[in-house]
């Protein structure tokens, strides 16, 4: 009798554990989708260990719209606007949930803080959930740091690290404190400045204004305001004294990415990519002074050239005078080491898996 059901019980214990592994490498992969202030991001990563921020990106997708700049003219989401973002959201989970096969709770759908301010936001999240059973839920501009911070910092270095993030509008991040009975407490770090905020602040100064966009004057204009974000900058690091004995600064946002790109002009591999305020350095003198050995190499490298689509030499001036000076301003920075947190698309996403994660103290 055994050996006639042998071949039957036989198949019937390979295809249950092709299941169970099936089940299990289902759970490490997670999806999400982004609502933006200028784009739909949708990313699925599969992680291998959220301690250590050990995963891999197994897609990523992005639909540029300009949410932030409608909802700033109309004081609300154009009808356009909500269709399409329906549209792309849709089309994504569909491809999401049949290319990847993943949980269906380890799937998120998310939009940016900018959002609060869309008197129809109701509409847009209404219709998300109706066609696709899934919550939208907006990101807390109180909470955006913190999460920047869980997100962008392996959960292995809460204790001994911090977090910038240069913006366009402000520059943001903190650092985690560890308390007593296996607490955290966040400590958010905030500088008024971004690339944006300060490209204007500087084109402010110009007196005449038919020189706005005389490079050589804004330059002239940048470097005199300096000593005002040179001030801003320690008085942020001198209010926080712990920042003195972390080992590590994380570096994320735009002004970063375009730092990377432009100056190792390589595809890094790696989440973390390490830099030094010597490169910073002699990055800034090639932007201020060589400008065109960018120009140049973004007619061969699509990335190059999608930075240059994104920043004018005036904005990427401002970037990297906010990077310069926040380097120059963090007390003993040469016994630190510095990372570039080049995935900053997923990071919401590492965040919002730390939080649900057994793994990782999230106890704030």
């Amino acid at each position: 009798m055994f050996k006639k059901n042998k071949s039957q019980i036989l198949f019937f214990i390979l295809l249950n554990l092709f299941f169970s592994i099936n089940s299990f490498s289902q759970k490490s992969i997670y999806a999400g989708i982004e609502i933006g202030r200028r784009a739909i991001k949708v990313s699925v990563i599969d992680v291998n260990n959220i301690k250590k921020a050990d995963y891999k990106i197994l897609y990523f997708a992005t639909e540029r719209i300009s949410f932030a700049d409608h909802i700033a003219s109309y004081g609300e989401l154009p009808q356009e606007d909500i269709n399409k973002t329906a549209i792309t959201v849709v089309d994504q989970l569909k491809k999401i949930r049949t290319d990847y096969k993943l949980l269906e709770e380890n799937i998120f759908i998310v939009a940016a803080p900018v959002f609060t301010s869309a008197r129809n936001i109701d509409v847009l999240r209404n219709k998300i959930t109706s066609l696709t059973n899934k919550d939208l839920e907006i990101l807390n501009v109180n909470e955006e740091a913190k999460t920047l911070v869980k997100g962008a910092i392996p959960p292995v270095d809460y204790a001994n690290a911090f977090l910038l993030d240069i913006g366009a509008q402000t520059t943001k991040g903190g650092y985690i404190d560890e308390l007593k009975d296996n607490k955290l407490e966040f400590i958010p770090l905030s500088l008024d400045f971004g690339t944006m905020t300060l490209t204007d602040a500087v084109e402010k100064t110009v007196v005449n204004k038919s020189q706005v966009n005389d490079m050589s004057k804004y330059q002239e204009k940048s470097f005199d305001f300096n000593p005002v974000l040179r001030k801003k900058t320690k008085e942020m690091f001198a209010a926080n004294p712990p920042l003195e004995k972390k080992d590590k600064l994380y570096l994320s946002g735009g002004a970063v990415w375009a730092f990377s790109t432009l100056y190792y002009n390589e595809d890094v591999k790696e989440h973390y990519v390490t830099l030094s305020l010597q490169d910073v350095i002699d990055y800034d003198a090639i932007l201020k002074n060589n400008f065109t050995k960018f120009s140049n190499l973004a007619k061969t490298n699509k990335e190059v050239a999608r930075v240059l689509s994104t920043y004018d030499q005036k904005y990427l001036i401002s970037a990297n005078n906010i990077l310069v000076t926040c380097l120059e301003s963090i007390p003993n920075l040469e016994s630190k080491k510095i990372y570039f947190v080049k995935e900053g698309q997923v990071i919401w996403l590492i965040s919002y898996i730390a939080d649900r994660s057994k793994k990782v103290n999230t106890n704030f």
